[in-house]
C-alpha cells in the first residue's frame, strides 16, 4: 500500500512520466484533468480484440483527458478537453457493478492514468467477478503500473513508438520509448503470461497493441522487432491498421491518409519474420469510422 499512499495525493501530480506537479485539486494537469473523475461514455464494448469482447462486449469506461497529445488521436473530442459527466468514487464503483449485471465480459478501463488513484480507492468499495481491463497508450511510470498490481487482471497497452523522434512529432513526447517498455516489462512482471477462460476470453496477461501510422513504416518496423527481442514469449501482440484521418483534425499530409496495402504489409511480413505468432492481425478495411466510439451516445444503456 506504500505506492498508494504516495499516488493518492493529486496536490502535486506524478502519476504518468510527465509529472507536472500540478495540484489537480485546484487546476488542470496535463492532462486536461483534476482530481475529479470525468466519464465520457460507458457502454457494452464489440470492436476489441477477441478475447476481450467475445459475444457479450466489453463493459468499457472512456475516461476525459489523456496524458499524450497525439496529432490523430480519434478520441480527441474527449482526450483534450473535459467531456463528459463528473462521478465520485463511489458512482464509478457502481458503474463497474451496472456494467457487470449487464453480462460484461470484462471491465475496460480506456485512458485511465490519470484516473489510477481513483481507479484503486473504487475497486477497493466494488470490485467485479470479472476481470479488470486496463487500456492504456503504454506512456506510464513503471510505479504507478506496480501499485495497481493487485487491481488489475489485464494489461491492454499500445506499444506506439519504438522511435524517439517519430514519437515527438506525432505525439509531443520523444521519452514516450523510455518509459513504454520500462512499463510493459513491469506489466508482464505483475501478471505473466496470458491466461484464458475455457471460452477463449482473457483471465490475466497483457495485450500489446500497435497501430500502424501511415508514412512512419520505419517505427512499426523498430515496434516489431523490439517486440519479438523483447517481449513476444510473455504477450499477445495485436497489429491494427485502423488509422482513420478525421477531418477535424489538422493533419500534416503525410498522415492525412489511410494505410496503402503495401505499407500495412511490410509490417505484417515483418511480424512473420520474426515469429510472432501469438497475434491479431486487423484487415487493412478496418480503416473508418466503424472503430470510432460515438460519445454523444453517453451513458444510454444505464
Amino acid at each position: 500500500m506504500w505506492y498508494n499512499i504516495l499516488m493518492l495525493d493529486l496536490s502535486k501530480c506524478r502519476i504518468c512520466p510527465n509529472e507536472c506537479g500540478t495540484n489537480r485539486q485546484r487546476n488542470l494537469g496535463y492532462c486536461n484533468s483534476s482530481d475529479k473523475i470525468v466519464i465520457a461514455r460507458a457502454c457494452l464494448h464489440e470492436y476489441e480484440e477477441p478475447c476481450v469482447s467475445g459475444t457479450n462486449g466489453s463493459g468499457t469506461i472512456f475516461f476525459s483527458g489523456c496524458n499524450m497529445r497525439c496529432l490523430y488521436c480519434q478520441n480527441y473530442e474527449i482526450s483534450r478537453k473535459q467531456t463528459g459527466k463528473v462521478f465520485t468514487v463511489k458512482e464509478l464503483a457502481d458503474l463497474f457493478k451496472k456494467l457487470e449485471d449487464k453480462k460484461a465480459h470484462n471491465i475496460n478501463l480506456v485512458s485511465p492514468s490519470h484516473y489510477a488513484p481513483q481507479i484503486m480507492e473504487a475497486l477497493d468499495v466494488y470490485r467485479p467477478d470479472i476481470p479488470i481491463i486496463y487500456n492504456t497508450n503504454g506512456y506510464e511510470k513503471a510505479s504507478t503500473i506496480s501499485a495497481l498490481k493487485d487491481y488489475i487482471d489485464v494489461y491492454l497497452t499500445d506499444l506506439k513508438y519504438a522511435d524517439k523522434n517519430t514519437a515527438r512529432i506525432l505525439s509531443d513526447c520523444p521519452n514516450y520509448p523510455d518509459y513504454a517498455f520500462i512499463a510493459i516489462a513491469e506489466m508482464i512482471k505483475n501478471k505473466g503470461k496470458p491466461v484464458f477462460f475455457p471460452n477463449g476470453l482473457m483471465k490475466s496477461g497483457v495485450i500489446i497493441r500497435h497501430l500502424v501510422i501511415p508514412s512512419y513504416i520505419r517505427n512499426s518496423l523498430s515496434v516489431v522487432r523490439a517486440i519479438a527481442d523483447n517481449f513476444k514469449e510473455h504477450v499477445l501482440v495485436s497489429i491494427m491498421s485502423q488509422y482513420t484521418p478525421l477531418p477535424n483534425l489538422k493533419l500534416p499530409r503525410e498522415i492525412n491518409r489511410p494505410l496503402t496495402p503495401l505499407e500495412y504489409k511490410t509490417v505484417i511480413s515483418a511480424a512473420q519474420k520474426a515469429n510472432i505468432t501469438a497475434a491479431y492481425i486487423q484487415e487493412l478495411s478496418s480503416c473508418g469510422n466503424a472503430y470510432i466510439p460515438n460519445f454523444k451516445e453517453g451513458f444510454n444503456f444505464i
